[in-house]
């Protein structure tokens, strides 16, 4: 049999065809799996939004998971384009294992925006702008606390997930394992105050101590709880400033909680006055002032005498509303009116009196300091 010449020329051809496949055939398939991965995005978000009707839940997960399931669907067809058209030990492997990174990352974004359209879910059908919120004051705190918790394990095993897709990595997976004890107790013993913050927003999260906008007295400042962390709790205080206390401080110090088990509350406006004021007067004026406002709810209210010393009488208004700041205002509004009442009727204003000592053209009897009101 005769040998067959191959021209150089068709060599070259061959090989540069041969190139050109490599690189096309793979881009090719790439761009085709993206398209088929948007279409099928679409669908899914489509399907999700005909299904909200029976679940609502649906409609926030739809717009939360819109990029990262697009970047999903998106990589994971680039990566099995890439895998069917080229060979294993072809410069597109480098390439592969990028997207196959980007897979896991995009994974672990779409979990996450899955944890907090769950979040947003649970906490919609739990309105908190009620009057009675106690029960979604706690819903909302523990969907805070278990969502961080959520997140913080998804970016955890998405990071250990792309260092792991490294031979190398594995390769020293048994040496890191081996110094994992060590590593672990000096790592407790140097975050030990960090850790106690977080078992503590657990123990705080869970134990119905405080919830998100709860009425709290901390420190001797009065506000709401704005945000509960792991670590780290946010007291919005009435003139707008914001106090960040650690969880710790919640478990391990006392503080007041106006709203634990019930919005509505009694709040008190003490006066100091003279001793020839007329409580049933105060108590009328009381009963006047509470029927001309919609601040009290109407429950309870009164007038008590609680001390009597020093040359004053101390009376105190009590009244009921449904809420703290309901109640603030409304303390605000008897104190005011009740200070007008004493001031115009011209009965009970404090006053200082001196008795002189019998003497030479003196009469004993009481008398009043100058400057003072009169009798």
């Amino acid at each position: 049999m005769a040998n067959v010449t191959v021209p150089a020329s068709a060599l070259v051809r061959a090989d540069a065809a041969d190139v050109v496949s490599e690189l096309v055939a793979p881009v090719i398939a790439s761009v085709i799996a993206v398209v088929v991965a948007l279409v099928l995005s679409a669908v899914l978000r489509r399907f999700l939004r005909l299904s909200d009707a029976k679940w609502p839940l649906l409609t926030s997960l739809s717009d939360r998971v819109k990029w990262p399931l697009r970047l999903l669907l998106s990589t994971v067809g680039i990566w099995l384009a890439i895998y069917f058209t080229t060979e294993p030990s072809s410069p597109w492997e480098i390439v592969g294992h990028g997207v196959f990174i980007l897979i896991i990352g995009a994974f672990g974004w779409l979990l996450i925006e899955v944890t907090r359209a769950v979040q947003d879910g649970v906490s919609a059908k739990f309105p908190i702008d009620v009057a009675d919120n106690g029960q979604a004051r706690r819903v909302h705190t523990q969907m805070q606390i278990l969502g961080r918790l959520a997140i913080a394990l998804i970016v955890t095993i998405s990071l250990a997930a792309i260092l792991m897709s490294f031979p190398e990595m594995r390769a020293v997976g048994a040496s890191i394992l081996a110094s994992a004890g060590l590593a672990a107790i000096v790592a407790g013993i140097a975050a030990q105050s960090a850790l106690a913050n977080v078992f503590a927003g657990l123990q705080v999260a869970f134990s119905d101590s405080i919830r998100v906008d709860d009425v709290v007295v901390v420190e001797g400042e009065y506000g709401r709880i704005e945000e509960i962390t792991l670590t780290y709790v946010v007291v919005l205080i009435w003139d707008e400033r914001r106090m960040i206390m650690p969880s710790t401080y919640f478990t391990n110090s006392p503080f007041e909680n106006w709203t634990r088990s019930a919005t509505d509350l009694v709040g008190t406006v003490e006066l100091d006055v003279d001793w020839t004021v007329s409580v049933d007067g105060m108590r009328r004026e009381l009963e006047r002032l509470l029927g001309e406002t919609d601040l009290w709810d109407g429950r309870s209210a009164g007038i008590q005498v609680t001390d009597a010393t020093g040359g004053l009488v101390r009376v105190r208004a009590a009244a009921s509303a449904g809420s703290a700041p309901v109640l603030w205002d409304l303390r605000c509004y008897l104190r005011e009116g009740l200070v007008t009442w004493i001031q115009q009727s011209g009965a009970g204003l404090p006053r200082t009196r001196l008795e002189g000592l019998p003497g030479p053209g003196a009469s004993p009897g009481p008398a009043i300091i100058p400057g003072s009101s009169a009798d």
